[in-house]
Order: C-alpha cells, then sequence, then structure tokens
C-alpha cells in the first residue's frame, strides 16, 4: 500500500491517544495519529515522523502521522495499514495461491473477523493484528492490554472446532526482525490464549513488511514463539552437538538398537546399561532373532539388568512384529504404542529416533528439565501433566531435528540438569531462559506428591550345597521376578539355630553353616532386607517336603541359571563356598 502527500517532521508531544504535535518546517501543527496504542518507545521528542497531508480542507487536523524513524529502520505504525497490505497481498496470491474469493470482515460469533477467504473447497477465516512494538530486535504484542484482541482468538478457536481453517496474522510494521513473542507481561491472557489457540489447530503467522516513509508492504515470514519453550531448541541442539556422548546405539540408530537400547535404560544408568546392550546384541542381532529365543536364555542375558518383565516384553512384541508387521518395526507412534512393553516416552523415542517423526518423548528428566526451566508448579507425578508436558512440547519441537531434540533433552536431564545435588548450571545452554536459575530456586522444581512408602520384607537367605550340588528354587511365572531363579530363603530374619532347626524340619543334616553379610534390595514398592547363611549339608538329595527345590551343578549354576541381582550379595559367596 502507498501514501500520497508525505511529509517529515519531528514529533514534540502526544497529549492523548488521537492528536500529536508535530514541528513540520519550524512550524508546530496538531496532527492525528493513526494509532490508538501506547506507542511511547517510538514517540520520542525530537524523533523524526513521517505524515501523509491530507486534501480535506475542512478536517480539523491537515495531518495523519503514520510512520516513525526509530534507529536504522522506519517502523508503520498506521493501525489500517496491516488490513490493506493483507488484502492486496491476499490478492496477488499470498498465502493462498491459486483461485480463492477474498472478502474484507465476516461476522462469527460475536465479533467481526478480518477476513473470509474461499480457496477449493476450504473456508477461511483470518484475524490480523499490526505490530509495532520492538525489543532488542524482537517484537512483542500487544503494547497495551486487549480485551479484543482475546475475544477474537477465542473465537477463531471455536471456527476451527466447526470446521473452518483459522490463522491469526501478525504484521509486523518494520523489517529485519528476528522473531515474534507475545507481550506475556503486558497482558499474559492474550498470550495464553494464543496458546491455546495453536493447541486447537489456529495457525499463528507472522510476516515483516518492507517499509518505507510512504508506503508499506508484506515481505517474509517471521518466526512465532509462543513461550519458553519455542525458544529452546537452537542453544539446545548447539550444546548437544557440540559435546554428546557417543552410545553405541546413538552411532547406529536403527529401530531395533533404539528399541532394545530404550528399554534397557528404563529404570537404568546409561553406564550400567553399555556391557549388557553389547552382550544382548551379540545374542540377539535382530529382532527375528529375538522372537524366536527360549525365555530362560533371554532372561540370562537380562541377568542384572533388573525389573525382568522388560526383556518378556521385548519378545512378546518381537513375535507381534514378525506375524503382524512382516519383522519390521513400526514407524508410526500409535502402532508402537500397540506393541507390549512400549509406552508413550518409549514410542517417541523410537518413532522420532529411528524414524525421523516430529513426537516428543517425555521421561522423568524432560519432566525435570522442563519443570525447571518454567517454574512448573504441576506434579508430574500426575499422568495428565506428563500428557499436556507432550501436547506443549509438540507443538515446540522443530520438524527438522525431532530424534537429535529428543535425545538432547535426555542428556540435559542426565548430565547437566541433575536430579540429586546442585544442578551444573554453569555449563547449561538454557542458563539464560531458565526461570528456575534466575531466581536460586532449583532444587524446589520438579514438584512431585510423596510417593507411597515401600514394604519391608525381611528374608532369610540360605545358600545349600553338599559336595556336588546346590539347591535353587524357581519363582513363579507371574509377579516379581517372575520365572527367575533364587536361592532358597525363609520369612523373617532367623538366627543360625533357628536355621539348623528349619533344616531338620525338611530333613537336611547341616554339617557346617556360616553366617553372611547383610544385604538389602530396593524394588520400585518394596525392600527385601536379608540376612544370609551359607551351609554345607549331608545330602541334598535327602530333602524332603520341598519339592520346589531343584538341584544343580554348583559349578554351572551361576553360568546357566539367571538369578536375578536381588541376591548380588550372596552370588559371590555361592560360587566360592
Amino acid at each position: 500500500m502507498k501514501y500520497q502527500n508525505i511529509v517529515e517532521g519531528q514529533f514534540e508531544s502526544r497529549p492523548n491517544r488521537f492528536i500529536a504535535y508535530v514541528n513540520i518546517d519550524g512550524k508546530r501543527e496538531k496532527v492525528h495519529v493513526k494509532n490508538t496504542g501506547r506507542c511511547g518507545e517510538l514517540l520520542l521528542p525530537g524523533t523524526p515522523v513521517y505524515l501523509e497531508k491530507s486534501d480535506n480542507p475542512s478536517r480539523s487536523t491537515a495531518y495523519d502521522l503514520v510512520a516513525v524513524k526509530k534507529g536504522e529502520r522506519i517502523v508503520n505504525m498506521d493501525s489500517q495499514a496491516p488490513n490493506q497490505a493483507v488484502k492486496e497481498w491476499l490478492l496477488e496470491g499470498g498465502l493462498f495461491p491459486g483461485e480463492r474469493t477474498v472478502r474484507p470482515e465476516m461476522k462469527f460469533g460475536n465479533s467481526r473477523i478480518d477476513f473470509f477467504v474461499e480457496s477449493g473447497e476450504e473456508k477461511i477465516l483470518i484475524e490480523v493484528k499490526g505490530v509495532t512494538l520492538e525489543k532488542e530486535n524482537v517484537v512483542l504484542f500487544p503494547d497495551a492490554p486487549s480485551e479484543r484482541a482475546v475475544k477474537h482468538v477465542y473465537e477463531l478457536i471455536k471456527a476451527v472446532s466447526e470446521g473452518y481453517r483459522a490463522y491469526i496474522l501478525l504484521v509486523v510494521q518494520m523489517e529485519d526482525v528476528d522473531y515474534f513473542i507475545p507481550n506475556e507481561e503486558m497482558h499474559p491472557a492474550f498470550a495464553k490464549a494464543l496458546r491455546e489457540a495453536r493447541k486447537a489447530g489456529v495457525e499463528i503467522l507472522a510476516y515483516d513488511c518492507k517499509v518505507e516513509k510512504d508506503e508499506m508492504c508484506i515481505r517474509r515470514e517471521v518466526t512465532v514463539r509462543l513461550s519458553v519453550l519455542d525458544l529452546i531448541s537452537q542453544p539446545l541442539l548447539a550444546w548437544y552437538d557440540s559435546g554428546r556422548r557417543i552410545l553405541p546405539w546413538r552411532e547406529e540408530p536403527t529401530p531395533y538398537h533404539v528399541w532394545v537400547s530404550e528399554i534397557m535404560l528404563q529404570q537404568t544408568r546409561v553406564e550400567a546399561v553399555k556391557p549388557y546392550y553389547d552382550r544382548f546384541m551379540t545374542n540377539m542381532s535382530d529382532i527375528k532373532e529375538l522372537a524366536e529365543a527360549e525365555e530362560e536364555k533371554l532372561l540370562k542375558l537380562w541377568e542384572g539388568l533388573g525389573y525382568y518383565n522388560r526383556v518378556r516384553n521385548l519378545n512378546k512384541a518381537a513375535r507381534i512384529i514378525m506375524e503382524e508387521h512382516g519383522g519390521k518395526m513400526p514407524s508410526s507412534y500409535e502402532e508402537l504404542l500397540k506393541l507390549p512393553g512400549i509406552g508413550s516416552y518409549t514410542a517417541g523415542a523410537i518413532a522420532s529416533i529411528a524414524y525421523g517423526r516430529k513426537v516428543p518423548a517425555v521421561d522423568g528428566n524432560v519432566l525435570r528439565v522442563l519443570a525447571r526451566l518454567r517454574m512448573d508448579e504441576r506434579d508430574i507425578m500426575q499422568q495428565s501433566v506428563k500428557k499436556q508436558i507432550e501436547e506443549e512440547l509438540l507443538l515446540s519441537m522443530p520438524s527438522d531435528r525431532p530424534g537429535d531434540f529428543n535425545q538432547a533433552l535426555m542428556e540435559l536431564g542426565a548430565t547437566v540438569c541433575l536430579p540429586n545435588g546442585a544442578p551444573k548450571c554453569d555449563v547449561c545452554p538454557w542458563k539464560e531462559l531458565c526461570l528456575a536459575h534466575a531466581e536460586g530456586r532449583e532444587q524446589e522444581f520438579p514438584v512431585k506428591s510423596a510417593k507411597k512408602a515401600r514394604t519391608i520384607e525381611k528374608k532369610t537367605i540360605l545358600l545349600l550345597r553338599d559336595e556336588n550340588k546346590a539347591a535353587l528354587k524357581k519363582r513363579p511365572e507371574k509377579g516379581l521376578l517372575a520365572g527367575m531363579y533364587e536361592f532358597p530363603w525363609v520369612e523373617g530374619h532367623l538366627t543360625d539355630d533357628e536355621v539348623l532347626s528349619y533344616l531338620q524340619k525338611i530333613g537336611l543334616s547341616a554339617i557346617h553353616i556360616k553366617p553372611l553379610a547383610d544385604s538389602k534390595h530396593i524394588f520400585t514398592h518394596k525392600e527385601w532386607h536379608m540376612k544370609g547363611y551359607a551351609v554345607r549339608v549331608d545330602e541334598l538329595s535327602d530333602q524332603k517336603g520341598e519339592s520346589d527345590f531343584i538341584y544343580v551343578d554348583a559349578g554351572e549354576a551361576v553360568e546357566t541359571y539367571p538369578i536375578p541381582s536381588a541376591f548380588a550379595a550372596y552370588l559371590k559367596n555361592f560360587i566360592n563356598f
């Protein structure tokens, strides 16, 4: 759009929203301001301004103030200019190339929306907002609270629910800005409405303009960042690229490798997983081998990692992949979720890392990091909160590197934003963005409701051997440590005399008994507090009444039978006595 009869002046003062006083060629003139916003950072005494001279001699003011010089750029501040520039742009094929009908203003609900466009079968509503507020090359809207703007946003959300396509078009009335953010400090309700609109499917776009003293036209798209989450990917990925850990599953991120590694990494540290991952891949090189493997072999390979249902579910899922997906890991998040043992986090990791799908992978590390970043007081133990954060992250994660983004978040939580002790804020790529760090409150986040106290079970562990054989028991096929092998045990903490009495009752004659060190093993919901005894008996085969004992070659027991790490403290004694 172009102006006629532009003259230059120097701004003096603005007594109200509608008029200002400007020096034009040494004469003080009262002029009309074509913007009722505050514009306080633009209209400073002595600032060059540009005015359009009216050809209407009966007007009380002869000039309209339409633009202002700010630094090296000209900022158009005519509140009518954005709609006119958008209209011209749309008619020239901007946003919707091809055949279309453009109609200014359409009543929808209780509002008048700036444009109605029909393009093919689509019915489109566009609300335009002019943006003149700039700070350090970032543009913000609004510069004053605007309930009308909030109302329009919610009308567009309703329009989307009724089948319309809807846009909020932020017209930046200047050139060469870095990005747009809502002015949360000035009007938090508008910022909140924009985020809700994006989540509901309203498309939020910003374009800067070519601005001269006598014209303004749409120029190029500008990045829109609606929350701090929209600011995190660039510094996070730069940090990740500069020093990410070299991990075997990262170097060959095939779907199978990502899947197995992510299952192993649940509840287990990276350094602990590495040797198990290498051993597992040596023995189970692909999905077919995993599907055909015997459970006992898998349990033995998994021995020491704990949470043994994980490997059982790997086996079940591998069989389903062979039968229903032709041996190829599904690539969609929704199909991955259907497989045993795969929840939202693992499905997101596989889909994003192995297949490049834009899906978040939110685990405890990610929840902690994001809670500190935003000083988020929601309880991360609630599943509904985790779901909300997944939805929020999806809107902000980059489309070109979703897998690296997810891995970088995990890396940040594992190596910098630590759960226990002081986080390493001095090397954090978000130290300038993190709200908790700014207030020194890192340790207060995340908010977690108290877990139910673990129950404590007391057990007496018995290492029973004769000259050649040792006694083991196989645990039930369901429940804790299902199908694993364990040492015989008795409820409670027994003295050595009580152990000898117990052995006599089951028909075993003890030759020698040796107390072992106490041990403790912590499960998710319970703790085992254990006393142990190494007992040499005369003849294990004489044992009676305990049909669930099995007798194994003492030298081969540890290598052949999967014994869970809960008994790790007693394995060495078992081998050596």
